[in-house]
């Protein structure tokens, strides 16, 4: 079986060069040097100093330059910072692209590790967050980010772009519930806190660490008793006074209906209406379809004479 061999991407050894000969592959814009990622860099350097070194093509033009391919924002601000030179990588490839496919940024929880293990060998919470350019109450719910996770889930998402909200929601759900809503997580690829919500949500109660609060039902005092009693004594009032009077009301309108039906006969009469009072003749075609439907009359055929 024939192998291709595998040749390394990067020089094994960090080299020391000047800020001035790297050459940067974009200018850095007013709006990058306003953004919170470029007030993050400038505190983690004046803190901590560089952690993360420059990257380079490792080959320099005749001018001995070299082209900068990852790091211009921190070789701006160190050159702001007042120093001349800087550590770099030396990349075989002169693409930055071809760099940052090989680039794996922070997650999450390599975050919190990374600040436990600097907390473990004494920076302070104060000095980190000034590093990170961060509150330090953000230090320290990074610092307990994984506090009542179980390791299984912490395995899955360990690689993965978490957003931090997402242990606080997972928190909440006992170790197997937890294990469940990564594992979906994975395989949804998404790993956002609405999507966290959303499996919280859906979590039955036997499989959340407390149980939700259901709310109290509504509490009806005597006073409310009272004041439905007498509604309700009113509206059965209105209700009698109303039927008593029913029938003689319906005698009297099928008596006018007869009446008002029996004027609408009249082809005199419904031609007078027609052509000076249109709506009172509207209304009377009106009552009479309601209360006697055989008796309508064709406006246009019984305003025609006789």
């Amino acid at each position: 079986m024939n192998t291709k061999p595998i040749h390394a991407a990067f020089e094994p050894e960090l080299a020391v060069l000047p800020l001035v000969s790297l050459l940067p592959t974009k200018r850095a814009t007013d709006l990058e040097r306003r953004s919170p990622r470029y007030r993050s860099i400038e505190g983690s350097l004046k803190e901590v100093g560089l952690v993360e070194p420059l990257v380079v093509y490792h080959k320099a033009d005749h001018r001995g330059r070299h082209l900068l391919l990852d790091g211009n924002l921190r070789r701006l601000i160190l050159m702001e910072m007042g120093q001349t030179e800087a550590e770099c990588i030396l990349a075989k490839d002169d693409e930055a692209f071809t760099y940052n496919k090989r680039l794996n940024r922070l997650a999450t929880v390599q975050e919190h590790f990374m600040i436990v293990r600097a907390i473990e060998r004494g920076i302070s919470e104060e000095k980190l967050a000034r590093a990170l350019n961060v509150k330090v109450n953000q230090i320290k719910r990074r610092r307990t980010l994984l506090r009542g996770v179980c390791t299984e889930a912490v395995d899955l998402l360990d690689d993965k772009p978490v957003n931090p909200v997402v242990f606080d929601l997972l928190r909440k759900m006992r170790p197997s519930r937890q294990l469940e809503a990564c594992q979906l997580m994975v395989s949804a690829a998404t790993y956002t806190s609405a999507y966290a919500k959303a499996l919280l949500v859906a979590t039955h109660d036997d499989e959340l660490v407390r149980r939700r609060k259901r709310p109290a039902p509504p509490i009806v005092t005597s006073a409310d008793l009272a004041l439905m009693e007498r509604e309700l004594k009113s509206a059965q009032e209105d209700f009698k006074a109303a039927e008593a009077s029913y029938g003689s009301d319906m005698l009297d309108l099928v008596i006018a209906t007869a009446y008002i039906a029996k004027l609408l006969s009249n082809s005199r009469l419904v031609s007078y209406l027609d052509e000076n009072h249109p709506e009172i003749f509207t209304e009377f075609n009106k009552i009479v379809s309601v209360v006697a439907p055989g008796n309508t009359h064709n406006e246009k055929a019984d305003a025609l004479p006789r």
